[in-house]
């Protein structure tokens, strides 16, 4: 019945759309107050709306001629949010990963921080893992180290510790973060630092996470059966 980490989601997109220079036109409070009206006038809000997804993007708007320059966008931003009864697939087996040739690149290319719709590398990616019969795409950092997933965050466990990127080269995911902090809440050692491949087959488990799924086991990366 409540939007799980509002408040941070709230956060990144502002901040996101604040360094992309785009007012959104409307305050925190009021953008909240559209998701929840757009919730209850779907039936979904309360306990109905157990399993709910949500989708909201947010565009300059529309421009007066088709071009990429801000200063045409002759109306306020378009904001759109799409509810959905929708849960995520169970995968007991655990999910199929490949790696691929495409990078995450430097910041000065295109910051991985921002969410935003632009985000072609990520598409290509997910195309090549799923040519290559996988269910995600691991991609690595300019330098060689895992850095994350075409659209979730990767995380390793081994010898009882664990493990996931520098956070330098992907989205600042807000389950990740929870995750980092429910482990060294609960005790366990976490390391946010450069790995790469050869530790990611010698792991013991590995897993990753996202808004939708939440945390989803991996089985399976380059055709290495993990654990």
């Amino acid at each position: 019945g409540r939007i799980a980490f509002l408040a941070r989601h709230l956060d990144r997109l502002y901040e996101g759309a604040k360094a992309l220079d785009m007012d959104i036109g409307l305050s925190r409070e009021g953008l909240s107050d559209r998701l929840y009206a757009c919730l209850e006038a779907n039936g979904m809000g309360g306990a109905a709306g157990d399993g709910v997804h949500i989708r909201l993007m947010v565009t300059r708007g529309i421009k007066a001629t088709p071009y990429q320059d801000p200063r045409v966008t002759i109306t306020p931003p378009t904001i759109v949010i799409i509810p959905e009864f929708k849960a995520p697939k169970e995968n007991e087996a655990g999910l199929k990963l490949f790696t691929v040739h495409v990078r995450r690149g430097y910041p000065d290319v295109q910051d991985q921080k921002l969410n935003s719709h632009s985000k072609l590398n990520c598409i290509t990616a997910c195309i090549q893992a799923a040519k290559a019969g996988a269910d995600e795409a691991l991609m690595l950092d300019p330098h060689g180290f895992v850095a994350t997933c075409n659209s979730t965050h990767f995380f390793i466990v081994r010898k009882g510790e664990l493990w996931t990127s520098t956070g330098d080269y992907c989205l600042a995911g807000i389950t990740r973060q929870v995750v980092l902090e429910v482990a060294r809440a609960a005790g366990l050692t976490v390391k946010e630092k450069n790995f790469s491949l050869s530790e990611v087959y010698g792991a013991d488990e590995a897993f990753v996470t996202g808004t939708f799924a939440g945390l989803s086991p991996v089985r399976e990366i380059d055709g290495r059966i993990i654990g």
